[in-house]
C-alpha cells in the first residue's frame, strides 16, 4: 500500500497558481504533471516482466488538459502490444476455438480447439504505482518549483510531514 505524505504549503503553491495567466499555469502544471507521470513509466519499465520488446517500448506519458484541469496517465499496450492486460492481471484456463473454416496450428497439427491453461499474472503497472508514489510527488514539486523560478517566482521547497 502506498504511504500517505502531506506537503505543507501546499495550498498556499494553489493560490499561487491561481494568480498566474491560464496558459503559464495549464503549462507549469502540464510539465509537473509529466514530470511526475515519468516517474511511474520509469518504474513500469523496470517492473515490466521482459528485458526488452513490445511490451516494454508501448509504457508511455500522455497529458491532456480539460476545462482547466490538467491529467497526465501512464498507458501500456496500443497495437503493437495489445496483450498487456494478460501480463498484469493473467488469465484464467480457457479454450481457443479455431474459426469456421479454419484450424489453429499446433506443433504441426491442425486442431479446431486446444485448451489454454492459462497464464498466471505479472503485474508491473500496481506495483509501480504503490511503490512509486513518493518520488512522482516529489518530480511534481521540484518541476512546479523550476517553472515558477523561470517565471520570476520563488518558491521554497515544501516541508514534507509523514
Amino acid at each position: 500500500m502506498a504511504d500517505e505524505q502531506t506537503i505543507v504549503g501546499g495550498r498556499e503553491l494553489f493560490n499561487l497558481l491561481q494568480q498566474l495567466p491560464l496558459k503559464v499555469e495549464r503549462n507549469i502544471m502540464r510539465a509537473a504533471m509529466r514530470a511526475g507521470a515519468n516517474e511511474f513509466k520509469k518504474g513500469a519499465q523496470t517492473e515490466v516482466p521482459v528485458e526488452e520488446g513490445a511490451l516494454k517500448a508501448s509504457i508511455r506519458v500522455t497529458t491532456r488538459s480539460k476545462n482547466g484541469t490538467v491529467y497526465a496517465a501512464v498507458k501500456a499496450g496500443g497495437k503493437k502490444a495489445p496483450h498487456w492486460h494478460f501480463v498484469e492481471f493473467g488469465t484464467a484456463a480457457h479454450k481457443i476455438k479455431a474459426k469456421p473454416g479454419h484450424a489453429l496450428d499446433v506443433n504441426g497439427q491442425a486442431l479446431r480447439e486446444v485448451d489454454h491453461p492459462g497464464a498466471r499474472a505479472r503485474p508491473f503497472m500496481r506495483p509501480t504505482f504503490d511503490s512509486r508514489s513518493r518520488a512522482a510527488i516529489a518530480a511534481v514539486a521540484a518541476k512546479i518549483r523550476q517553472r515558477l523560478t523561470k517565471e520570476g517566482i520563488n518558491v521554497p521547497a515544501p516541508e514534507e510531514q509523514e
